[in-house]
């Protein structure tokens, strides 16, 4: 028998047991939207991909800049992407959003055993979780599994999380390394610094990252992690 939200929230919800509630009546009227207005009706995932990125930008907007309100609202907006897709879906027999559910829920309580089973709490998280996530989806290498259609910037970035994360030390030979400890004004400015040296120079900066990352991903996979 599957475990009941409260059983598993482990009394994190407090007295508010009916957290959520709202998320049915979310429900149905995507469903009444996707039946009864014609532009509803006509989009697919496809015409949709555009929305989810802006959503995306003005959420990390109100996390910078706004208000609470202003937060509640760009979520909202948000979530109903991920009510479209899952409607989109629904309604051609493929999966629904209790599929999508089913499907977070399951992956957070298979990689939270320490949690959720009697497991040790690790003593390094993160290593952990690509780990368990490079075994789960049968990865060959630690680079597997990152987005083809994320910015220069956030590619090279996650790029390095994960041989961080994995502890590849040897990837990063022959990478620059700072002498000195580094703290966000810092990486800013010079990273404005080289952005605005490039287009001095007539260099694309964007491109030039994507070739330099794309190369030492080469170089890594070549490596075998």
């Amino acid at each position: 028998m599957t475990d009941q939200p409260a059983d598993l929230a482990g009394g994190a919800l407090g007295d508010d047991t009916e957290l959520g509630r709202e998320l049915a009546r979310v429900v149905a009227i995507m469903a009444r939207l996707r039946r009864d207005c014609p532009w509803d009706a006509a989009q697919t995932h496809r015409s949709l991909a555009k929305h989810l990125i802006e959503e995306t930008a003005e959420t990390i907007d109100a996390i910078e800049a706004g208000s609470d309100t202003d937060l509640v609202e760009e979520l909202g907006d948000l979530l109903l992407q991920v009510m479209y897709h899952s409607e989109i879906a629904r309604t051609e027999g493929r999966f629904d959003i209790d599929d999508v559910a089913d499907g977070i829920v399951d992956k957070l309580i298979v990689r939270h055993p320490y949690i959720f089973d009697d497991a040790a709490v690790p003593t390094d998280m993160m290593a952990t979780w690509e780990g368990a996530k490079r075994v789960e989806k049968q990865r060959q290498s630690a680079l597997d599994g990152i987005a083809d259609s994320l910015s220069a910037l956030s590619r090279a970035a996650k790029v390095a999380t994960r041989l961080n994360d994995t502890h590849a030390d040897a990837a990063f030979a022959g990478l620059a390394v700072a002498d000195e400890p580094l703290d966000t004004q810092t990486v800013g400015q010079g990273l404005l610094t080289l952005v605005t040296e490039a287009v001095r120079a007539g260099i694309d900066p964007d491109q030039a990252l994507r070739d330099a990352t794309r190369e030492w991903e080469l170089r890594v996979r070549q490596s075998g992690v």
